[in-house]
């Protein structure tokens, strides 16, 4: 299976962190039988009481209201769906060409079932995230590669 990269766009709802909270949360879009696939629910470290949650996809009128009225609104922050086989070492030579190519992550979230793997990517701005889908899809395709960067760190560790 080819890598897929598309750009996503989380929901996000911050709120007060309590057994119960992510299921009233949850609630409304149950109730509109919005079909879930990406959830993040956490707190904020170090800041007792404060959690997020965050979800994809909302998409379409009855998903739209749902969130409305569950209290969560489109995230601004720039993020990257990305869908593939999996193999060994794949999250790092995926982290070292973004990090090679200069793009800050605000943060990854991934895991893996059988032999595929599925992420979510979030970067600091547009443009980020724009230059990490084809660094993305170069590195995937790649195998055990390794980035253009990495061999010639390699060779210039090695001459020394």
């Amino acid at each position: 299976m080819a890598v897929t990269v598309r750009p996503i766009t989380l929901w996000r709802r911050e709120l007060q962190d309590r057994p119960g909270a992510l299921a009233d949360s949850l609630a409304p879009l149950t109730e509109a039988a919005v079909d879930v696939q990406i959830l993040m629910a956490y707190r904020f470290p170090g800041e007792p009481g404060r959690a997020a949650v965050e979800l994809f996809p909302v998409s379409g009128k009855r998903a739209t209201a749902a969130a409305d009225q569950a209290g969560f609104g489109a995230s601004s922050i720039p993020a990257l769906l990305v869908e593939g086989d999996d193999s060994p070492g794949l999250g790092h030579r995926l982290s070292r060409a973004i990090a090679d190519a200069g793009i800050n992550m605000d943060f990854v979230v991934a895991h893996v079932i059988g032999r595929k793997f599925s992420a979510v990517f979030g970067f600091a701005d547009d443009q980020g995230a724009r230059s990490a889908v084809a660094i993305i899809k170069k590195e995937s395709a790649g195998g055990r590669r390794r980035s253009n960067a990495a061999r010639t760190r390699r060779k210039t560790r090695s001459a020394r």
